[in-house]
């Protein structure tokens, strides 16, 4: 099999417990380093599918790799290969597919639970019941528009559009369901003032510093037990 490639533009946007789930799942995987200046590639045949996690840029940034990405998800999509997005990466997929990216009405930080969709197909990607409530880790501004001909598979009081399936083979997730304990470490270490100043603020999408760092190892495990579902069902589609 084709390795699944996963872009990382960040040094806090790591790929966190994704490739230990696709190991599990039988999955070969490689990082390519954008923060690192490795190159885009141009050709998505080149992998079984693709994978975009997040960064505090903005799709709109001029950013030479920005565009670049945005041009090779579209060709993977006409291509049939699966592509996934993570925040910023769930962003890039929804503005490769036609759908808007804006600012949301309030930044989301911390532990937010999100509610999984009514239909069949967002049952069938969380493999829970519709209406459950899935807890998350958010650190976003923006937020997509759900793409032409796409779903929704779940929403959030604070940001309406918090997931979506594409033509049955693309994922886009606004939260971040990879983070690990040394990874929301490193998440506030770097970026806890934004925390801090969305806590003083009285944001009710934030959570405060004290809870963000409490309990770690049982909501990572959490998480990761969601994304494992996720990547279930996403790694059906890939180009062998």
């Amino acid at each position: 099999m084709k390795p699944v490639v996963i872009f990382q533009h960040t040094e806090v946007g790591t790929p966190g417990s994704l490739p230990s789930i696709l190991e599990e799942l039988g999955v070969p995987w490689r990082v390519i380093g954008i923060m690192s200046g490795e190159p885009v590639p141009t050709d998505p045949t080149e992998f079984s599918g693709l994978v975009f996690m997040g960064g505090y840029m903005s799709v709109h940034d001029t950013l030479p790799w920005i565009g670049q990405e945005i041009a090779l998800i579209q060709s993977a999509v006409m291509a049939a290969i699966p592509v996934a997005g993570h925040c910023l990466g769930s962003q890039l997929l929804a503005k490769a597919l036609g759908g808007a990216v804006t600012k949301n009405h309030m930044r989301e930080i911390g532990w937010n639970d999100i509610e999984v969709g009514s239909t069949p197909l967002a049952q069938q990607w969380f493999g829970c019941e519709a209406g459950s409530t899935q807890r998350t880790f958010q650190w976003h501004g923006d937020t997509f528009e759900i793409p032409p001909g796409a779903e929704r598979i779940a929403s959030s009081a604070y940001c309406m559009n918090q997931a979506f399936v594409a033509d049955g083979r693309h994922l886009g997730i606004q939260s971040h369901f990879e983070m690990t304990p040394e990874l929301v470490k490193l998440s506030v270490a770097r970026n806890g003032h934004q925390l801090d100043s969305e806590e003083r603020a009285g944001n009710a999408a934030c959570s405060p510093r004290a809870d963000v760092l409490n309990s770690l190892p049982q909501r990572a495990a959490t998480l990761r037990t969601c994304l494992l579902r996720l990547y279930a069902q996403w790694i059906r589609q890939l180009a062998i």
